[in-house]
């Protein structure tokens, strides 16, 4: 039996919508002859499945096992076209690809001029929508054409077309480096997260500096300061410069609803800008400003105007309830932020094949910190564990590393002393391995070792020690990371004043104006 998610053609199927169903089923129909067709037959079978399995497909006699392999490639090819004539999927990227194979089958038929024109046309559109690459290969196709078309023109032409091909092309070269930059930047943070010292910031400033090309800002176009801005954005979030990362994700923003219709043509990328914008601005602490750009990017989405499709709504609701959750947590309205958790399961359920691990482990996290802002330590612990005993989490060390930390905590606060002293040798064991030992992870590991020795007269100083340790790495530059991913401080605060670690952030919320 194969799994469903290693079953490509199974995932296909049971990702279509009941009119892509009807529609797909139409399209078989359009000839007699397929109606009856082993393809469809198969395609109904699969349908009905609730989990993949070839043995109920070869006992149905539909097809025998030799003839498998092909007659899924098949009917995962005739889905494919039957989507792409779906007027849904029919956007000005897909319509421009549409256009350049009109042109080519002309071109092929020997009716240059009927080809030519079409192609003006498609190039006109694609760069008109910053489809450049495309209209890099319909000027390459012009050029082909114009040398066996023959006219009085051609020396206008040619040099008209030379001189499109060679702006084209730098366009080109300009994004793709941008675009490389940017990616591995991504990488980086997804891999170690923000740098942790000198030698990791002098490493990341080199490759920067190394790998930005030269531009002058005006003659960039809206690809090229689309990538510039990711490239800057990234290196921002490495180096732990936050108000540069919300001055960046700004910029990204604001470069769509300057260029509106780019926002239909790219509704991915202008979601991921308003996410990075809102984690900007919860690093930062602004919560009015994030609480409008949150109340703004959720009536866009739910607009009649904004592109609709699965990948969309599965990142909709990625990036909505992640920064609902932080709302929650800059207000320190923990409790009137619980009913999110059946919504982020559901969700995750839901959208589980287009959500990769580790957006759905940072989202368990948060639910964590929500139940720990909240006093509820067991149930935090539930969370950790699912990211703790995750054997598949290449990525973000780091996010390993603070769910280990805050386990500690939650196991202290839920007075499971026995549990407490395994999960210190096993953090600690954990740390070492990855090299992340930070000084505030050592300052809190030692806190909790020696909780043992301490009289219960004594606690309240030895917290003051430690808060006192600790507010001296509130704003340094590497050590600050770890107050991203819990507020030690204002865990500490509660102990000191006998207060919910809720009402303690709630207060400061309330102190903090912008």
């Amino acid at each position: 039996m194969t799994n469903t998610q290693k079953d490509t053609l199974f995932v296909l199927v049971k990702s279509l919508s009941k009119s892509e169903k009807r529609q797909f089923k139409l399209y078989v129909g359009r000839l007699g002859v397929n109606t009856d067709a082993k393809f469809l037959a198969l395609f109904n079978l699969l349908d009905k499945m609730k989990a993949y399995n070839e043995a109920q497909i070869l006992d149905s006699g539909i097809v025998k096992k030799t003839q498998l392999s092909n007659l899924k490639a098949h009917l995962y090819k005739q889905i494919l076209v039957s989507l792409r004539l779906n007027p849904v999927n029919q956007n000005i990227r897909v319509q421009i690809r549409e256009q350049l194979d009109f042109a080519t089958i002309l071109y092929q038929k020997g009716l240059y001029k009927q080809s030519l024109k079409i192609l003006d046309k498609a190039k006109s559109t694609a760069i008109d929508n910053e489809e450049k690459n495309v209209a890099y290969e319909i000027v390459e196709l012009e050029k082909i054409i114009e040398t066996q078309y023959i006219t009085r023109s051609i020396p206008h032409r040619a040099d008209e077309l030379a001189i499109q091909a060679k702006d084209l092309s730098e366009n080109n070269v300009m994004t793709s480096k941008l675009s490389n930059l940017s990616l591995q930047l991504y990488g980086m943070m997804l891999k170690v997260g923000y740098v942790r010292n000198d030698e990791d910031l002098q490493r990341v400033e080199r490759y920067f500096e190394k790998h930005l090309p030269d531009f002058k800002l005006d003659e960039l176009g809206f690809r090229e300061r689309l990538w510039l801005y990711k490239a800057h954005l990234w290196y921002s979030f490495l180096t732990q410069d936050f108000l540069s990362s919300y001055r960046y994700a700004s910029k990204w923003v604001d470069l769509f609803y300057e260029n509106e219709e780019m926002i239909h043509l790219n509704p991915v990328f202008f979601l991921k800008g308003n996410h990075y914008l809102l984690e900007s601005l919860f690093y930062v602490k602004y919560r009015s400003q994030f609480k409008d750009t949150l109340i703004k990017l959720e009536e866009m989405v739910g607009s009649d105007a904004f592109p609709k499709n699965d990948n969309i709504a599965s990142l909709a609701f990625l990036y909505l309830n992640s920064n609902k959750l932080n709302l929650h947590f800059l207000e320190g309205t923990f409790e009137r932020g619980l009913y999110l958790v059946n919504i982020v399961e559901y969700g995750i359920k839901k959208h589980k094949d287009r959500i990769d691990e580790h957006h759905i482990m940072l989202l368990y996290y948060k639910i964590a910190c929500l139940y720990f802002g909240n006093g509820d330590n067991k149930n935090c612990i539930v969370y950790l564990k699912k990211i703790i005993n995750n054997k598949n989490l290449k990525m973000r060390e780091d996010l390993m590393c603070f769910a280990r930390v805050l386990s500690l905590v939650a196991h202290y606060e839920a007075g499971m002393d026995y549990h407490l002293e395994v999960q210190l040798k096993s953090t600690y064991k954990f740390l070492l391995k990855m090299n992340d030992l930070q000084a505030v992870q050592k300052e809190m590991i030692k806190f909790l070792r020696s909780l043992g020795d301490i009289y219960p007269s004594e606690l309240k100083n030895e917290f003051q020690k430690l808060y006192d340790e600790l507010k001296k790495y509130e704003d340094h530059p590497y050590e600050k990371r770890a107050f991203l991913y819990l507020d030690i401080l204002s865990w500490l605060e509660s102990h000191l004043q006998n207060k919910p670690v809720g009402a303690i952030i709630k207060e400061k919320a309330k102190a903090i104006t912008r």
